[in-house]
């Protein structure tokens, strides 16, 4: 059985109604991002990797495309 997954809007998406926000979502082993106005497009990955990631943005780290 597939459980659903509960989302929940970001709080820099400034609490504003509507479609534009970011929205998350956690299971037990993967993190699952999407924008509002486009729920079907999500965003899986491990927690590791999110917290990478968001370090990187932290840090201002910037990676040119190859």
């Amino acid at each position: 059985m597939v459980e659903a997954l509960h989302w929940q809007k970001s709080t820099y998406s400034g609490g504003a109604e509507g479609n534009a926000c970011v929205e998350l979502a956690a299971s037990p082993t993967h993190v699952h991002l999407r924008e509002s106005d486009s729920p079907a497009t999500a965003l899986t990955t491990s927690p590791v990797a999110l917290a990478h990631l968001l370090k990187g943005i932290r840090a201002g780290v910037t990676v040119s495309a190859v």
